[in-house]
């Protein structure tokens, strides 16, 4: 049988990108570990703990789901992508709100629900669920904000330039939202096992993670109608992630989250996304065979 680490190494050095990743069978507990024990910034991956955190506060009747939320367009985070892209006042619900924060990695809805959270609620939800080195230390408009101060006056041109990069506050994670792939692997079981917080709740953090537009990381590595991937993007200058659960119709579950670091400081660079999906593939093929390997 071929060595699924070496095989692993191979995958990324081929797209050139230094790689972590953990996968785990979820019902056997057997696990594939490469590095999955590495502290890195989860960038819009820690979206996954806030909205677990979102569904908790409403399990323990603290947040209705429903609550209308004005969202007027002074006091939005900045981003690409819904809310943050738009020109005028919203009015959304609560549980609309983590939709879009899901689907499109809405910062701007993702701190909407974090001012309703609250940062130290979504601390006691992974300190709970014994993710030990698991953090939240801003929201995600504090974190677009750093990079804007740390890249200076050059602006988003300046993030072109590797010594830019290695001052951004946002790629240092003793300095930003933080995890581990073996803690994100943890996370994703416990929702898929309806012990993150009540059967119903995470059936419906499943359902939101399903609803996910992006196809090019985790998801590119298991082109199959029959198999489904539900997962959380994450992406900063050099640093592109996914956590997610990958399902076999034979009724295999998978925890899977892998991240990768570029050398190369361009934005668009589709070899490093769809190493996240190669890479996947490879561990859960293993898994499918049941081997549970570590790294030397």
């Amino acid at each position: 049988m071929t060595d699924t680490l070496t095989d692993l190494r191979a995958a990324f050095t081929d797209a050139g990108v230094t790689g972590w990743m953990h996968a785990v069978d979820i019902d056997s507990g057997a696990e594939v570990d490469y590095e999955g024990h590495h502290v890195l910034s989860t960038a819009s991956v820690h979206k996954l703990p806030l909205l677990v955190a979102l569904h908790e506060r409403a399990a323990a009747g603290d947040i209705d789901l429903t609550e209308l939320v004005d969202c007027p367009p002074d006091d939005r985070a900045s981003g690409p992508t819904g809310l943050a892209a738009m020109a005028d006042i919203a009015r959304l619900s609560l549980r609309d709100l983590a939709y879009l924060m899901m689907s499109i990695s809405d910062n701007a809805a993702a701190d909407v629900i974090l001012q309703r959270v609250g940062l130290d609620a979504v601390n006691r939800t992974t300190a709970r669920l014994g993710l030990t080195r698991t953090r939240a230390l801003h929201s995600f408009g504090e974190m677009m904000a750093s990079i804007k101060e740390d890249a200076g006056p050059g602006g988003a041109q300046a993030l072109a330039d590797p010594h830019v990069i290695a001052r951004l506050r946002a790629l240092d994670p003793a300095q930003s939202n933080r995890s581990t792939p073996r803690d994100l692997t943890r996370l994703l079981a416990t929702i898929w096992r309806d012990t993150a917080c009540t059967p119903e709740h995470c059936s419906s953090i499943r359902r939101l993670m399903g609803l996910q537009v992006w196809p090019h990381r985790l998801a590119s590595g298991f082109p199959f109608d029959d198999v489904h991937v539900a997962g959380k993007t994450g992406s900063l200058p050099t640093l592109r992630g996914e956590a997610g659960v990958v399902e076999y119709p034979d009724g295999g579950r998978y925890a899977v989250a892998v991240f990768t670091r570029t050398v190369s400081t361009a934005a668009i660079l589709p070899a490093a996304d769809a190493v996240i999906g190669a890479a996947g593939r490879i561990a859960i093929d293993a898994l499918r065979e049941r081997i549970t390997l570590q790294t030397p």
